[in-house]
């Protein structure tokens, strides 16, 4: 079993920056193997959720085109927690950000998600 706690939403300026972090709690030993993605998806009001970024257990990093040169990705795997430093942040970034821990990228729906925090850009 995994558990996901988000923290670090919250209201920024245009061109502010905030910093989201991810913390796993896991239960079961099997399940520590199971999560080789861990990454961070948005989903605006009206929209789909989306991907913004994701990271392999090895640290292979992969980035949604609009976030590309101002979000970065990190892990740490000994803690368990990953986290998305946000700059440049721009009104269309306002979306509440899911963060979600998964075998596969692909199997990212099946995965685990936390509870969602809020980021709101104001222009």
């Amino acid at each position: 079993q995994v558990q996901l706690v988000e923290s670090g939403g919250g209201i920024v300026q245009a061109g502010g920056s905030l910093r989201l972090s991810c913390s796993a709690s896991i239960s079961g030993f099997s399940s520590i193997f199971n999560i080789y993605v861990m990454g961070w998806y948005r989903q605006a009001p009206g929209k789909q959720r989306e991907l913004v970024a994701f990271i392999t257990r090895s640290g292979i990093t992969t980035y949604a085109d609009s976030v590309k040169g101002r979000f970065t990705i990190s892990r740490d795997n000994d803690k368990n927690t990953v986290s998305l430093q946000m700059n440049s942040l721009r009104p269309e970034d306002t979306s509440v950000y899911y963060c979600n821990a998964a075998t596969t990228v692909a199997s990212a729906a099946d995965g685990y998600w936390g509870q969602g925090t809020q980021v709101t850009v104001s222009s």
